[in-house]
């Protein structure tokens, strides 16, 4: 038995990662990420699209108001909303999203968590795999554009980070 599996080749050797490249590739994907037991690989395609945005809705601004300039107006996000940029966190694949690791668990974050380039900010399932969203940023989540398993396409914006913040 021992001779059947050194034939067969192991979950992560290099042909098995090579094959999973050509199918991306092949197939347009941006990445896979594959577990095995406590065995994982993660092979991301590319370079990761980040999009900056000059505004920001004044109803995403009014509930983690920003610091106030020496001007006081009493319109939450008037002044200060409009001149962030901020960076989008898009889904890379398509499928459900859920913003926390489990039924009843907390989200992995809300509005006003701080993100490193890191942090887990969601799951996406694809035909019962669970991939991990990652910020890919330094900030605070100061928008989050989707409810947890909404169904998302790829480049949807996920959550919006001000990493002034």
């Amino acid at each position: 038995m021992a001779d059947e599996s050194s034939k067969a080749p192991a979950p992560f050797d290099v042909r098995t990662v090579k094959a999973l490249v050509a199918l991306m590739t092949q197939h347009d994907l941006s990445e896979i990420d594959l577990r095995d037991g406590a065995q994982r690989v993660r092979l991301r395609r590319g370079t990761k699209t980040t999009v900056v945005t000059n505004t920001l809705p004044a109803a995403a601004a009014a509930p983690t108001p920003p610091a106030a300039p020496p001007a006081v107006d009493t319109t939450p996000g008037a002044a200060a909303g409009p001149s962030k940029k901020l960076i989008d966190i898009k889904s890379q694949t398509v499928g459900t999203f859920y913003a926390s690791p489990n039924p009843g668990a907390d989200a992995f974050v809300t509005i006003g968590a701080k993100v490193s380039p890191t942090s887990v900010v969601g799951l996406i399932e694809a035909m019962k795999l669970f991939n991990e969203i990652t910020a890919d940023c330094s900030g605070v989540i100061v928008e989050v554009c989707v409810n947890n398993k909404d169904f998302v396409e790829y480049g949807t914006v996920l959550f919006r980070v001000d990493p002034a913040g």
